[in-house]
């Protein structure tokens, strides 16, 4: 039996409301504020921790890449509003993320991350990465341990793949597809173009 925050690729993305930080401000924001562009939800498990840092960094070091795309970012972790806060008005070299291009929210009942299934039982969000598009269909989950960070470049392949399918339904992306390389026709005899080529 599945449990009752069971979600998956295919499903509608649990809406939210919450406060972000954001241009060193407070803001409200709503899940459903994001409907008409790709978002990518982006679980951390706390602020002035080690690989956090990496992450929340290179998402926003590159955020112009994500947005050119019709894309947001949203962090997400257990931490308050105020500790955010905090943060992003420390520099890295003193072990903060500074300024960031896209809003770090607040989970601090941890209502959020119960609903995307993925808080431990240390109460820590794990890291968790959601692809939604602009109907608010989940489309891409990743979920990695602790230790391990997630790599940018793959997430904004994968959502460039997201959006070619979209806008070609007849064409799938195979393994390792980068826009411009050949997809494959989705029928038994079209696709051995594909297989033949390669």
């Amino acid at each position: 039996m599945l449990s009752k925050n069971f979600i998956q690729v295919g499903h509608n993305a649990p809406d939210f409301s919450a406060t972000a930080v954001y241009e060193q401000e407070f803001k409200q924001v709503h899940l459903s504020d994001y409907i008409g562009k790709y978002l990518i939800l982006l679980f951390y498990p706390l602020d002035f921790t080690f690989v956090c840092p990496t992450e929340i960094t290179a998402f926003s070091d590159n955020y112009d890449q994500i947005k050119s795309l019709g894309a947001e970012v949203l962090g997400i972790s257990v931490d308050s509003e105020y500790c955010h806060l905090a943060w992003m008005q420390l520099d890295r070299e003193s072990g903060g993320v500074g300024d960031l291009k896209y809003p770090l929210v607040s989970d601090l009942s941890k209502q959020i991350s119960l609903s995307y299934n993925i808080l431990n039982n240390e109460g820590k969000s794990l890291r968790g990465l959601f692809i939604i598009d602009r109907q608010g269909i989940i489309q891409h989950i990743l979920v990695n341990n602790l230790d391990v960070g997630r790599s940018f470049n793959e997430t904004l392949r994968t959502l460039k793949a997201i959006q070619y399918v979209q806008s070609n339904p007849d064409e799938v992306c195979p393994a390792n597809w980068q826009p411009g390389h050949p997809t494959i026709k989705s029928s038994p005899t079209s696709s051995k173009e594909y297989f033949q080529s390669i």
